[in-house]
């Protein structure tokens, strides 16, 4: 934390119990997702959005990133967005691949290549 003239800072305590009642909700949303049988984009949709949720909750009040300086909230962050970035542009290409394999090939996109029938 950061010290000034005063002193250290305090951060209140009932920041921390809010958060973490929070993080206990966006839990049992997530696991209401399979309670009801969701299925489907939607259930990787709504899972991957609470995990995401909970994930910069903890990030940003436990780890204190909320407090601290923008250069370092961005050295912090930055690298792993810049990889969920590169993550993104590799998935879009990999479907591209496997549409223009599957398109030239001729074959099913839910068979192997390498499938052998007994």
């Amino acid at each position: 934390m950061a010290s000034s003239a005063s002193g250290p800072q305090q951060h209140p305590l009932g920041i921390y119990i809010k958060i973490w009642i929070l993080l206990f909700v966006l839990s049992a949303f997530s696991y209401m997702v399979d309670y009801f049988d969701v299925q489907g984009v939607m259930r990787w949709t709504l899972v991957l959005v609470f995990m995401a949720l909970k994930a910069g909750f903890i990030l940003a009040i436990f780890m204190h990133v909320v407090w601290e300086r923008m250069a370092l909230a961005l050295t912090i962050l930055g690298p792993p967005m810049i990889l969920l970035l590169l993550i993104f542009f590799m998935a879009i290409e990999g479907n591209y691949t496997e549409g223009a394999r599957v398109q030239y090939f001729g074959q099913d996109a839910d068979r192997s290549p390498l499938h052998v029938e007994h």
